[in-house]
């Protein structure tokens, strides 16, 4: 009886003692409670995560930038004197019709004039340009009325006589004078006036219409208001 007691004991002690261990292999060897990987795996989301932000942060400025138009550089104003010696020192002028146009009325009705003569007849054809009663074009304006004799508003384009060009200098100088009112020379010589004529006639309309300035043998208009 004794010594079955004791195998007994023995036995139960021996269990004990497999369980203990079992449960401290459990313990120290579970990864799941070993605070190393634990802080890798924060580590990695951590990674994760800012990886994220940081390719989000890169479409956002990707998309900025794609969209991103810089503003435009303010254009420097056009500076005019008005003398031949400072149209001499201008390259030869070119461009469309615009200019074409242009150039044409200031040979037909101004080259006789005084260099700043002629910026003031230039003025009072793109003060008209930017009226909303007359054409919205330089060589609308120009023409407008061409076609019956003596009605257009101005007088070479319907008075019966080709448009002949003989002063290819003069032809040359004034081509620069409308480039630089195309290219927007201040227009302070005729206190936005529309209209003009010689001091050599008197027309009805010159009556009611305020006279702006004289210069040469010009004297300038504009409209009375409404």
């Amino acid at each position: 009886m004794k010594a079955k007691f004791k195998a007994l004991a023995l036995g139960a002690l021996v269990g004990a003692s497999v369980f203990a261990f079992s449960a401290q292999a459990d313990v120290t060897f579970s990864s799941s409670n070993d605070p190393n990987v634990a802080n890798d795996r924060v580590a990695r989301l951590l990674e994760l995560e800012r990886k994220s932000i940081k390719a989000i942060e890169a479409d956002t400025v990707a998309k900025l930038l794609a969209n991103f138009k810089p503003a435009p550089k303010p254009t420097p104003p056009v500076r005019v004197q008005y003398t031949r010696d400072f149209l001499a020192g201008l390259p030869v002028a070119t461009g469309g019709k615009d200019l074409e146009c242009l150039t044409q009325a200031l040979y037909f009705e101004a080259r006789g004039e005084s260099v700043k003569g002629q910026f003031a007849v230039a003025e009072v054809i793109l003060n008209r340009v930017s009226s909303s009663k007359f054409p919205n074009t330089v060589c609308g304006v120009i023409n407008q009325g061409t076609g019956k004799k003596y009605q257009c508003q101005f007088t070479y384009t319907c008075d019966g006589h080709a448009e002949v060009v003989n002063e290819k200098k003069a032809w040359d100088r004034l081509t620069k004078v409308a480039k630089l009112m195309l290219k927007g020379a201040p227009r302070n010589l005729t206190g936005g006036a529309t209209h003009y004529h010689t001091t050599a006639v008197n027309p009805r309309w010159a009556k009611t219409f305020p006279r702006t300035a004289a210069i040469g043998v010009h004297y300038f208009y504009r409209m009375p208001k409404a």
